[in-house]
């Protein structure tokens, strides 16, 4: 699995450094995104509707979002 460490970074690059990393999985690899911006849990989900990706998980750790990203 990869961990793409986010945190700090604001809207909109969390998305395009989550696209970005997306392109380089094959199918059934995993990618752990950890975000500090709040948007993040609106623009992330809204980003893996659009790729067709699978969101595993997405969850809240104090000031972190943490999404579990499935590349189908």
């Amino acid at each position: 699995m990869t961990e793409l460490d986010l945190s700090g970074l604001k809207c909109p690059l969390p998305v395009l450094r989550t696209r970005k990393a997306l392109r380089t999985l094959k199918s059934g690899d995993r990618l752990t995104v950890i975000c500090t911006d709040p948007l993040s849990a609106i623009d992330v989900p809204n980003l893996i509707r659009e790729t067709g990706d699978i969101l595993d998980a997405q969850r809240r750790e104090e000031t972190r979002l943490v999404f579990v990203i499935r590349k189908s």
